[in-house]
């Protein structure tokens, strides 16, 4: 094997970019599988990192033999050997495409939000991948990134096979293995595990806060660092990140089972990132604590260590003046509502994912922060838990069912749904809000 994963082939691939340090480079990762190679490229050149959105058209008997690719601006590139040898019709191939750029529209608003593409005219365009078995999807890259006005594009692949050229289509192409024998780029990975959306929104979201880009107003610049803080007589591990210009926190309190690592809680941390607010991931209990079951439905310990962090955090330089509010997902939901029962005004908001208020009863009637309660249509058990403990809140709330969701929001969209609900409720005013209990 050449590479141990994605990462490892990233390191490597920037080790053979530093030609590039110093100019006005943008570094394009191809979602999915490049942008993680594409990050560490990023990092490594100090440059800003976005995406270059291409979608391989597959031929319908085997998805994996790309036949062309499209890009968003609507370039679109085909091998016409696959298309022929494979008997695709005009009418087949008008089919494929519609359907993925339905797909590209759907993922530029998923890796994006409302932020516009990056401007590419006059700069140096680094456009990555994870490797290249037909190529068309890279020259699709290409072609797309030249017509938005690129002085230079560069194509860098950590594989490709033996005699591969981009042609006309790169300034440059930086490969630095073209092995004999190539029949598939994941032969080459030791583990070429499929990447996620989240995948590609978290390094998104870590790329553009290690940029040193001013707030809006001349504010403080962003934070993305691991935090140790002390709740008590122990010391939790966290994740603090901050956009420039943010005024609020987010603090996720992950259910049982689960760590600051959680890529559906880091999933939506991205998305209010992108929205400008600040967010706090970080382990309720230690490694130790966790392995006593009883603790992870332990719902004051939670809520108590969440207390304290969240008072450690006005020790922190860019957290001193923000507000507070918190994310809780199951059992971490509870902890979230015991918690800010605990501290009243001092928390603003409440939002909970798949949670188990119910956990946290006794507390409801003294929440005073706006709660909005997420539940999946497809969990009637708990989205009955969450309609009873709505009843016993007296502050503003309201209870928000995702269509087709289970418990854990692993179907399609349904998470990026969770992601919206949460932006739009955080970042609400609250003057505009009138206060709106459920009948007892």
């Amino acid at each position: 094997m050449l590479f141990t994963d994605r990462v490892d082939a990233g390191r490597q691939l920037a080790g053979g970019l530093t030609h590039l340090a110093g100019e006005d480079v943008i570094v394009l990762g191809l979602p999915r599988g490049g942008v993680p190679v594409a990050a560490q490229v990023a990092d490594a050149l100090h440059a800003p990192l976005d995406v270059c959105l291409v979608r391989k058209l597959g031929v319908p008997s085997q998805p994996e033999l790309g036949m062309g690719a499209i890009a968003e601006d609507g370039t679109r590139v085909l091998n016409d050997r696959v298309v022929r040898t494979s008997g695709i019709s005009a009418t087949t191939l008008r089919d494929i495409e519609e359907r993925e750029r339905a797909l590209l529209v759907e993922r530029a608003h998923r890796y994006r939000g409302r932020r516009p593409p990056p401007e590419l005219a006059d700069r140096t365009v680094l456009i990555v991948d994870d490797g290249i078995a037909t190529g068309s999807t890279a020259l699709a890259a290409c072609r797309t990134v030249r017509a938005r006005g690129a002085a230079r594009v560069v194509l860098a692949v950590p594989v490709a096979p033996s005699g591969w050229s981009a042609g006309a289509d790169a300034d440059e192409l930086v490969c630095p293995h073209n092995p004999l024998g190539f029949m598939a780029v994941g032969q080459f990975y030791s583990d070429f595990s499929q990447t996620t959306d989240e995948e590609v929104v978290d390094c998104l979201a870590r790329a553009a806060a290690r940029m040193p880009t001013p707030g809006p107003s001349g504010g403080a610049g962003p934070t993305d660092e691991d935090v140790d803080l002390p709740a008590g007589a122990v010391r939790l591990r966290g994740r603090l990140t901050v956009p420039a210009g943010a005024d609020r926190i987010v603090v996720f309190a992950h259910g049982s089972g689960s760590s600051r690592h959680s890529p559906r809680n880091r999933f939506v941390a991205d998305a209010l990132n992108r929205a400008g607010l600040g967010t706090l991931l970080f382990d309720l209990l230690t490694a130790t604590e966790e392995q006593a079951r009883g603790n992870v439905f332990d719902i004051e310990l939670l809520a108590a260590r969440l207390v304290a962090v969240t008072r450690a955090l006005r020790d922190r330089p860019r957290a001193r003046t923000a507000s507070v509010a918190y994310f809780g997902a199951s059992t971490g939901a509870a902890a979230a509502l015991w918690a800010a029962a605990d501290l009243g005004d001092r928390v603003s908001a409440v939002v909970s994912r798949g949670g188990r208020p119910d956990l946290a009863t006794p507390r409801l009637p003294e929440v005073t922060a706006r709660t909005l309660l997420i539940v999946g249509g497809d969990d009637p058990s708990v989205l009955a838990l969450n309609e009873r403990a709505r009843t016993h809140l007296r502050c503003e709330s309201d209870l928000a069912v995702v269509p087709h969701a289970g418990h854990l929001f692993t179907e399609p969209g349904t998470l990026a749904a969770v992601a919206d609900l949460a932006r739009a409720w955080l970042t609400a005013d609250p003057r505009h809000h009138t206060s709106a209990p459920p009948p007892s």
